[in-house]
């Protein structure tokens, strides 16, 4: 079982993508001081959202994350559901605040000595309350919906795993239109790519959801050197329990920061190192 294996079709279902940010992405958008000194409001929206008996466990791994952690957990702490739920947050053995900031949030806090995202996960996998898993980064801004959109479709015995999309927000002056053109050509990618790539790729730990049994019964996050933990999961839950589902709602978009493109020299130079992949 390898990722690069042609042995799925590609859901060919394309939803055009937001030109401007949602609302929710700019409400947002404050500096992490911003979010300490606003701490007490987080945990208290936390507080309204947190059960004690969930059906649905949000797990974050977290490594030295004291500058996007709390901006992550106030989306997160807005979350309207129809459902009972609970945030995790998997402390990945940082150095820096990201654990004193976790514990005010109101969010559940879990310690994981061993360093690594796939231990992280793992920690959370077996400690989540719930009976559905979904997995969210530090790092990135939720929507009210995301929950609900990416976990109710697991309620048809059929769906072995949803897996959602990311889009960009600035952090400096670039502008979104420039984001809508670069993920709207990764997407019509991706589409066409379906023929030599396995759908479970694009299985991403930013925003993917299955069962906590299932995930347990398929040995978790463990994976073959060359694979990604998070598609090589997907990949394990399709042959074994259902198929893969993509939710292409832009409601279930994850956003997250553009930093790593600017830290690569900029979105133009990123953009234009991934078109040398793609005709690579």
């Amino acid at each position: 079982m390898f990722l690069n294996r042609v042995t799925y079709t590609f859901n060919n279902e394309i939803t055009l993508r937001p030109l401007t940010l949602p609302d929710f992405v700019k409400n947002e958008q404050h500096s992490p001081e911003w979010f300490s000194d606003n701490i007490a409001f987080i945990e208290a929206d936390m507080k309204k959202i947190q059960s004690q008996n969930p059906v649905v466990t949000v797990v974050i791994p977290a490594y030295n994350e004291e500058e996007t952690i709390l901006r992550t957990l106030s989306s997160l702490s807005k979350t309207i559901s129809s459902q009972e739920i609970e945030i995790l947050v998997v402390d990945n053995n940082s150095s820096d605040k990201t654990a004193d900031l976790i514990k005010k949030s109101g969010a559940r806090y879990l310690f994981e000595e061993k360093k690594g995202v796939k231990h992280a996960r793992t920690a959370g996998l077996h400690a989540a309350k719930g009976k559905y898993i979904l997995n969210a980064d530090a790092d990135s801004i939720y929507s009210p919906d995301w929950i609900d959109l990416m976990t109710l479709p697991l309620r048809k015995d059929e769906i072995a795993c949803t897996y959602g999309r990311f889009a960009f927000f600035p952090e400096r002056n670039t502008s979104r239109r420039f984001y809508f053109f670069y993920e709207s050509f990764g997407d019509l990618y991706k589409r066409t790519n379906q023929k030599w790539k396995d759908e479970a790729i694009y299985v991403y730990g930013c925003s993917s959801a299955y069962r906590k049994e299932q995930g347990i019964s398929v040995n978790g996050y463990e994976h073959p050197a060359g694979s990604n933990e998070d598609g090589y999961l997907g990949l394990k839950l399709r042959e074994k329990y259902g198929q893969l589902k993509r939710i292409v709602n832009n409601r279930a978009l994850v956003w997250t920061s553009d930093r790593r493109l600017i830290e690569e020299g900029g979105a133009p130079i990123a953009f234009i190192n991934r078109l040398r992949k793609v005709f690579a």
